[in-house]
């Protein structure tokens, strides 16, 4: 396994938490305008798909030390 990096963490946990605001919005047992409804459901995609990207993100420091070699030869 791969380490994710840094920032792709932090893009991680704001799409979490991004998703769960939406996910509570939605689930409210309180009448929300449909509007707001459709674009918690808008929100909660795309925290989903951002939250899953960063997850599958990962750092090749196999190939980032060929580049910084290449680089430096060069």
């Amino acid at each position: 396994n791969a380490p994710t990096p840094k920032f792709w963490k932090r893009v991680q946990k704001a799409a979490i938490t991004v998703g769960a605001i939406a996910g509570v919005i939605l689930a409210a047992p309180i009448t929300l305008p449909a509007a707001v409804i459709t674009v918690a459901g808008y929100v909660a995609t795309a925290g989903t798909v951002a939250a899953t990207l960063a997850q599958l993100t990962v750092e090749d420091t196999k190939k980032l030390e060929e580049d910084v070699d290449n680089a430096a030869n060069n």
